[in-house]
C-alpha cells in the first residue's frame, strides 16, 4: 500500500473514535511502529487532533468534537450539513442514500454534544417527504449501523423476518449497508447461525453496539450489491406473480427495474413476472402503467385489483351535494 493510501486507511480507522493500541494499529496497516508514528505526525501537521498515550499499552485516538480539517465549518454550517445528510439518508435525494449514510456517520462523530442536540431537535420537528414507495427509516438507526460497520464492532438488535412474526434477538458482525430497490439492507455475519445473512433495516429495531471488536471476514464474491441481488433472487416469495400486459416491454422493464423480469411477446405485448410478499406492489405497477392486462397468477391478485379499482371509482364518481361542508368527507371516498 502506498503512503497516500495508507494515510487514508489510518484516518478511516481513527475516525471510528475508538482507542487503538499502537501495536494493533500498526498490524492493521502492516507497517512498523516507527512508520506509524511518522504517519500520525503527518496527520497532526494536516490539523487532525490525534491524542497519544505512551507506555506498553500506548496507543492513539482521534479527538472528538473538533472541526474537520482541512474543511473548517462554523456551527451553523456543521448543523446544516448533518441535517441535509439525514434527509438524503432517509431517501430525500434519490441515488445518494448510501453515500449519505457513510458521510453522516463521519460528521456525527465529530460534532460536539451541543451541536448534536441541535441536529436532534431539528429532526424531531421536521418530516422529510422522501420519494415515496419505500419504508420510512430513522436515519439515526442507519447511522448506528453504519458506525458499527466502520468501527468493526459487533451489533445486537431485534429482527422480524416477515411481520407480523415476533422479532427475535440477533447478534452479528456488520459488514455493509446496501440500498437496493427503495429498501435498506444490512449484510452481516450472523454469529448464532454461523453464516452470512441480509436484514431489511425497516424490520430491524433497537440496534446497539456491544463494544466487542472483530476482524472482518471476506464476503463471498467480494461485491456486497451483487451478493445481495443474488440472495434476494434466491429467496422464495409468498406470491409468484405473472401478468400479460398490452404495452411495450421496454416501458415495463424501465418501471419495475430489477424487481421484475419482463418477457417480450408478439403483438405488442409482454409478460411481467415477479416474486412478492405483498400484492400491493404489482397492483401499483398495473395502475401506474395504465395498460390492458391479463393476470395469469396468482388468483388473489385479481381480487386486490378489483378492490383497488372499486375504491378509485368511488372517489372519482363522488359529487358533493349542494350545501355540504367541503371539509366533510363521506365514508368510502378517497
Amino acid at each position: 500500500m502506498n503512503t497516500s493510501g495508507r494515510m487514508l486507511r489510518l484516518l478511516s480507522l481513527l475516525q471510528t473514535h475508538r482507542y487503538w493500541p499502537g501495536t494493533e494499529l500498526a498490524d492493521r496497516l502492516e507497517v512498523s511502529p516507527r512508520t506509524l508514528r511518522r504517519d500520525i505526525d503527518r496527520l497532526r501537521e494536516l490539523g487532525y487532533p490525534v491524542d497519544a498515550a505512551r507506555g506498553v499499552a500506548g496507543g492513539y485516538q482521534l479527538r472528538a468534537g473538533t472541526a474537520v480539517p482541512p474543511l473548517l465549518l462554523d456551527d451553523d454550517e456543521a448543523v446544516a450539513i448533518a441535517v441535509g445528510l439525514r434527509s438524503a439518508a432517509a431517501g430525500g435525494a434519490a441515488g445518494f442514500e448510501e453515500t449519505s449514510v457513510r458521510a453522516l456517520a463521519k460528521v456525527i462523530q465529530l460534532l460536539p454534544p451541543r451541536l448534536r442536540r441541535r441536529v436532534d431537535a431539528l429532526r424531531a420537528v421536521t418530516t422529510p417527504a422522501g420519494p415515496g414507495g419505500g419504508p420510512v427509516l430513522d436515519p439515526a438507526v442507519l447511522t448506528t449501523i453504519a458506525l458499527a460497520c466502520r468501527g468493526e464492532e459487533r451489533l445486537r438488535f431485534a429482527y422480524a423476518p416477515r411481520p407480523p412474526a415476533d422479532p427475535a434477538a440477533r447478534h452479528v458482525e456488520p459488514h455493509r449497508l446496501v440500498c437496493l430497490g427503495r429498501r435498506w439492507y444490512l449484510i452481516a455475519w450472523d454469529l448464532d447461525r454461523g453464516d452470512w445473512r441480509s436484514f431489511r433495516v425497516d424490520r430491524l429495531t433497537a440496534p446497539r453496539p456491544t463494544g466487542a471488536r472483530f476482524r472482518p471476514r471476506e464476503l463471498p464474491g467480494g461485491d456486497p450489491a451483487a451478493w445481495l441481488r443474488e440472495r434476494l433472487s434466491d429467496a422464495r416469495a409468498r406470491y409468484d406473480v405473472s401478468i400479460v400486459l398490452t404495452t411495450d416491454a421496454a416501458r415495463v422493464r424501465a418501471f419495475v427495474g430489477q424487481w421484475g423480469k419482463v418477457e417480450e411477446l408478439p403483438a405488442g405485448r409482454c409478460r411481467l413476472r415477479m416474486g412478492v410478499d405483498d400484492l400491493g406492489w404489482p397492483v401499483m405497477v398495473l395502475g401506474a402503467l395504465g395498460a390492458d392486462f391479463t393476470v395469469e397468477s396468482p388468483p388473489e391478485l385479481l381480487d386486490r385489483a378489483r378492490e383497488a379499482g372499486r375504491t378509485l371509482l368511488r372517489g372519482a364518481e363522488y359529487r358533493r351535494p349542494r350545501g355540504v361542508d367541503p371539509a366533510q368527507k363521506p365514508s368510502g371516498t378517497l
